[in-house]
Formats: structure tokens, sequence, C-alpha cells
């Protein structure tokens, strides 16, 4: 006979009894309990009612908590707390506070002589892991949280159609024994309990993926996305001591080249007023078109039986979270990429100008930087498979080629004008020629200046053309008035709108 817990078994142990109803997700459940204070697996077996009942209330509290959201946020910070602080996070000495901010005071006055966006104005920082993670890990909840919905919703409607008949109703669900369907009392509706085992496997995900990304990340902007509200410039001191163990540099260049990093991504985060929004609206749209085919989950999920434990371990740990992404979400996910790149690319040029003259090892740290943002690490990985974002601007050496050559042939106030607007942000094309770009820019502000010389012109006209009216008010037809284009009327030239210059038509593609 095997000695595997089978379905319908009374539990053997606390263990037992976790795995049945949480399949792969037991072990994060446990991690969380023995948070709380509590080791399943050290309070022997079969448990009492009333021990049940308690660690049963701490699940339900993980689990079921009102107002979770799509992306338990309790869960989510739980466990990207103890994921940053795994290998170890203590307090940043007044040593280390001291060289980071000072190296990131130095990173203004290096950036003052090679662009002319102005520093970011806010407080410079250094950070430990714990302290990167609570900063920052409302933005990386925002983000999932649309993924999050789409999916959860999706699953439990398929799911809805897979129950036994009468379960809805508060019927016991076969297989799960009855002391855990009782302790978990306000869940019971097997629909709803998918909902918020689905926040919470979401908030597992995203607090794993963000503590992971804190001890891979040198300041606030490494991601490219702007993850403070606050102009605020950050180092962590830890994770750049890390860094700089075992490469040819000393760690103090290496500390000033990441810091000049990080503040050239701050500018422009906080000077290029719709940068962010701009961001961020990417993600929402890509957010908001996402579709969930609900036939193909439905064909992963109907072999599904709820007494299963193997069966819902499998459902539960990921497999049934497929996107479907259409044509357009693809175009959405290719604008992300293409911004984020032009974000890289910038702080790469700015960073390179600004660096070259100070620090002996900048070109291989500049290289070495641009190998580990186009890779991308697991944490990024993570994101990427929970909500299809790819963080990682694979063509970033081909924007910082385009700043370039606007610098050479423009100066630096042209490589920064390139962020003026939206409309004129270099795109994929543009990465595929940098050397064609100001051409093609050309060519499109010559069609901008077009369209505004000609709205000037219907609306100038317009304003020019009032009807003369006589003394009762009435108008009078035929009577020539300065100011009115009638037909034959002579015009001089200064009279007429700019516009007008026969040598427009001239001017180039429209």
């Amino acid at each position: 006979m095997s000695d595997q817990h089978q379905p319908g078994d009374t539990p053997q142990s606390w263990e037992d009894m976790l795995r049945s109803m949480l399949g792969d997700g037991a072990d994060d459940v446990m991690a969380e309990m023995r948070a709380r204070g509590i080791d399943p697996t050290a309070l022997g077996g079969p448990p009492d009612p009333m021990m049940m009942q308690y660690a049963l209330a701490q699940v339900q509290k993980m689990l079921s908590a009102e107002g979770a959201g799509p992306v338990n946020a309790d869960v989510a910070h739980d466990v990207a707390r103890q994921v940053a602080v795994s290998e170890g996070d203590p307090s940043l000495t007044g040593r280390q506070a001291k060289d980071a901010t000072d190296a990131l005071a130095v990173a203004e006055l290096w950036l003052d002589a090679v662009t002319d966006l102005p520093p970011a104005g806010g407080t410079r920082r250094a950070w430990n892991r714990s302290e990167w993670v609570e900063a920052t890990l409302p933005v990386w909840n925002e983000l999932a949280a649309p993924v999050a919905t789409s999916v959860s919703e999706a699953l439990a409607t398929v799911l809805r159609d897979q129950l036994p008949e009468g379960v809805d109703d508060g019927e016991a669900v076969p297989g799960m024994p009855a002391g855990v369907l009782h302790g978990l009392g306000g869940i019971l509706d097997p629909t709803q309990m998918m909902r918020r085992l689905g926040s919470a496997v979401f908030g597992m995900q995203v607090g794993q993926a963000a503590g992971t990304l804190s001890r891979e990340v040198f300041g606030a902007t490494d991601v490219g996305l702007p993850l403070l509200d606050s102009p605020d410039t950050v180092l962590l001191p830890t994770n750049v001591a890390r860094f700089a163990d075992g490469l040819d540099a000393p760690i103090e260049e290496v500390r000033q080249f990441l810091a000049v990093r990080e503040a050239a991504h701050a500018r422009l985060f906080t000077h290029v007023p719709w940068l962010r929004s701009h961001l961020l609206s990417i993600v929402e749209r890509y957010a908001r078109g996402i579709t969930i085919d609900l036939d193909a989950l439905e064909a992963q999920v109907r072999d599904i039986d709820l007494s299963d434990s193997d069966a819902l371990r499998s459902a539960l740990s990921g497999g049934v979270f497929g996107l479907q992404n259409t044509d357009e979400q693809k175009a959405v996910l290719l604008n992300l990429e293409t911004t984020l790149a032009l974000v890289e690319g910038w702080v790469d040029e700015v960073t390179a100008v600004a660096t070259l003259p100070h620090l002996p090892h900048a070109i291989p740290l500049r290289e070495m930087i641009r190998r580990r943002r186009a890779a991308g690490g697991p944490a990024e990985q993570t994101f990427s498979t929970l909500v299809g974002l790819e963080l990682r601007p694979r063509r970033s050496r081909d924007a910082a080629t385009l700043f370039a050559i606007v610098s050479r042939a423009q100066g630096q106030a042209g490589r920064d004008a390139i962020w003026d607007h939206p409309d004129l942000l270099p795109g994929t094309l543009d990465l595929d020629d940098p050397s064609g770009y100001l051409v093609r820019r050309e060519a499109a502000e010559a069609e901008h200046a077009d369209v505004d010389a000609a709205l000037k012109e219907i609306f100038g006209s317009a304003e020019d053309a009032e009807p003369p009216t006589d003394q009762s008010g009435t108008d009078q037809p035929g009577t020539d008035q300065p100011g009115t284009d009638q037909p034959g009327t002579d015009q001089s030239d200064a009279d007429r709108p700019e516009a007008d210059d026969p040598t427009d038509e001239d001017r180039g593609p429209r």
C-alpha cells in the first residue's frame, strides 16, 4: 500500500493537511506560518481540533483577507521581505551611507557638464534591501494587478462549471477534510476561494520577484521604470559592494559609475514630464487589452477532479495562467521595449560622457552594465512569466548609438531635445537605422510645420473675414472691406498668412 496521502484520507500531520489543501503552495504557506510563529512540521500529528482551528485561522488570514485585491499585498510584502533578507541584509553603517550619498552628490556635478537637464532635486539616500522593498513594492503590485484580475476571474469562471452539483450551496467539496472546510468558514464558496487563492498566489509571486530584485539592483531606477513617486536618488551599498567584488575596478569607481547612472535616470524621469505617465500608460494599455482564452483554459482544467489533490496542485502551479497575446498586445509590448531601450540608451550615453574624463575603468564598467541589462536577471524573468512584461531593453546599444549620433551632429542640447515630445520619439525603424534618424525627424518636423501653417491659414482667414454690416446690422453683399478675402482683391503679401508662400509646396514629403 502506498504511503502517499490519498484524497479523502484523514490528514496524519499538519504538513499532510496543508499539502492536501494547497498542493505546491503549501511550502509558501508553511513559510508564512513560521513567520507568524508557527512551525507546522514541528507540531506533530494528527493535529488536535483546537490547534487546527488556530492554524487554519492563519491560513484564512493569508488567503481570504477582505480587500486583499487581485494581488494580496500583505502576502507580497511578507514574502518580499523574507526573500530580501534571506542572504543577509544588515543595517548600513554610517560610513556606507556617507560614501553612497557623497557619490550621488559628485554624480550631479559631473552630469551638470554633459546634459542640459538639471538635477532631479530630491533627497540622496542609501538603502538596504528591505528599505528598497518597502519603497518600491506598491508599484510592482500595481503592475501585476490587472493581469491577476483577468486570470483569477477566468479561472474561477471555468472551475465553477467543473464543480460537483450543490457545492456552490455550501456542500462539502469531495476529498477535502471536513475540518478544513469548517475552519475556512467564510471562503467555503469554491469560486470565491479560487479568486482569493489566486490573489495569494500572485502575491507570493510578486513578493518573490520583488525580493529577488532587491538583491540585484543598485538603486531605484535599474529596471528602467519609475518606481518612486519622489525625485530621490538611491544607492544600495550592499549590492554595490557585492557587484564590485572580483572586478578589476576599485569599489570607489564602481560606486561612482553606478551613482552617475542613478542620477541620470532621476533627471530624465523628473524633467521629461510626460515620460513617467507614458511608460506606465503603455503597461496599462497592455493590461487593459489582456484576454484569456476561456476555451483553452477550460481544456486545461476540464478533467480536474477537486477531490484529487495532485490535479489541484497542478492546476494551481501556474500552468493555467497562460496569457493569449494578440497582435495589438504584441505591438504594445514592442512599444514598451523600445521606450525602455531609449531610456537606457540615453542614460548609457550620458553616463559614458560624464565618467570617461574621471574614471579609468569607465569603458569596461559601461560594457559590463550593458550586458547585465540586456540579459536580465532571475527576478526580471519572473516578472516576464508573471505578467508578460519584458523589462529588458534589448536594443539599448542601438539607442545609445542613436543618441551619440545626434550629439555629434547637434550637441548635447540636440540630443536631449529628443525627449521634447512623445510623438517625435524614435521608433523601431530608427533603432534599426540610427544614422538615418535625423533625416526622418527633419521630415516629420516639416510635416508638423505644414499642418500648423495650414491650420493658421484656415483659422487666420476665418478671423479676418468678418462680414461687413450697415448701421442696422444687415450684411452688405459685394462690399470690399479691408481684411476680407474677396475674389479679385489684390492683397499684399504682408496681409496674407504665411502658409500661402508658394515655396511651401516644395518643402518635402508630407
